[in-house]
C-alpha cells in the first residue's frame, strides 16, 4: 500500500509505503509525482519504507524508468526506514545521486522528524 503522507505540501511529497507494490500503486504514486512536478518543476520526496514493503518485478521496472525520465526533476530524496538493506543502498547511490544533482539521505523511523525537516529546508 502506499499512503500519502499529511506533512506533504508544496514541491515535497511524502509517501508511506507497506506491502507489496503493484503497478496499479506504482502508477498511482507516478501520476502523483507528475502533478507536483508539474506544478513545481522539481520534487523533494521523502520515502518511509516498513519493514515488509516489497515491489513486484514490473511495478519496480516501472519505478525505475520514472525515476531515469525524471531524474533533472528530483531535487532531495529523504530515505526512512529500519533497515541495514535500504542504509547500504543510500549510501551506495548517494554518489551517483550527486552526480545528477540529487541530495539522498538516509533517516531511521524514530527520526522521521529530521527527516521532515531535512526534505523541506
Amino acid at each position: 500500500m502506499i499512503t500519502k503522507l499529511p506533512e506533504s505540501q508544496g514541491s515535497v511529497l511524502g509517501v508511506k509505503i507497506s506491502g507489496k507494490v503493484t503497478t496499479e500503486m506504482e502508477d498511482d504514486l507516478i501520476k502523483t509525482c507528475d502533478k507536483v512536478i508539474q506544478a513545481h518543476g522539481k520534487i523533494d520526496v521523502l520515502v518511509f519504507l516498513d519493514e515488509h514493503v516489497r515491489w513486484g518485478l514490473k511495478a519496480g521496472i516501472e519505478d525505475l524508468k520514472w525515476a531515469m525520465k525524471h531524474i533533472k526533476d528530483i531535487k532531495k530524496v529523504a530515505v526512512v526506514a529500519d533497515s541495514p538493506f535500504y542504509k547500504w543502498y543510500v549510501a551506495l547511490d548517494k554518489p551517483f545521486g550527486k552526480m545528477v544533482g540529487i541530495e539522498e539521505k538516509y533517516f531511521k523511523p524514530q527520526d522521521l522528524a529530521d527527516a521532515w525537516s531535512w526534505i523541506k529546508e
